[in-house]
């Protein structure tokens, strides 16, 4: 990642109704240089508008990409990572830390009829996971699994240069701080949306 460029992480914190959202613009060397907040409903649908509409009211041309805490916030309010990518014309990326057979049998334990088909629609247009390794000096550490959209070619695969000559894998470890699992600009969001949700509810 060039040393200028700046990411969106983008992370969730639930309450009873409402999944309040943080936006977090964290400069290459970690420093945080902006901070949105918005809401979207638990067990809806519009988690992925309220993304698109956090980016928007930042009005940061100097984003490079957005980098958000998993696709399933606010109890299966999916993210729609084509429709992020498209309203913003940034590069998307989902993180996610465990291995996972997928979210399909939970979907369909939880939802029926539209409700499930229209999350179904989405969950299946998803890009896959892709593992990567993030190593360290510590020695071999516990892998992200990645899903990326409009990062290079062939689908942001592992180990395939984008535009700027880097792989998804050194993207994804540039994001990554030493210590942290969690890549910065999603760890500063997750404090940021947990914070904005106790002050709301107190």
């Amino acid at each position: 990642m060039r040393a200028g460029s700046r990411t969106l992480g983008v992370a969730f914190s639930d309450g009873h109704r409402r999944s309040r959202l943080a936006g977090a613009v964290v400069r290459a060397d970690g420093t945080l240089d902006g901070l949105a907040f918005g809401t979207c409903t638990v067990g809806g649908m519009d988690a992925t508008a309220a993304v698109i509409h956090l980016f928007e009211a930042l009005g940061r041309e100097d984003v490079r990409q957005i980098c958000c805490a998993g696709v399933a916030p606010a109890w299966f309010n999916l993210l729609d990572l084509d429709r992020i990518h498209g309203a913003t014309d940034r590069p998307v990326l989902a993180v996610s830390y465990e291995e996972s057979s997928g979210l399909e049998p939970a979907l369909r334990e939880a939802f029926e009829g539209d409700a499930l088909d229209s999350r179904l629609a989405i969950y299946r247009r998803l890009p896959p996971r892709r593992r990567v390794a993030l190593g360290g000096s510590g020695g071999e550490s516990a892998p992200l699994f990645v899903r990326a959209v409009g990062t290079g070619e062939g689908g942001a695969n592992v180990g395939e240069a984008d535009a700027g000559g880097e792989t998804l894998e050194t993207t994804v470890r540039t994001l990554v701080r030493e210590g942290f699992r969690r890549p910065e600009p999603v760890r500063i969001a997750k404090i940021a949306a947990g914070a904005h949700r106790s002050a709301i509810e107190r």
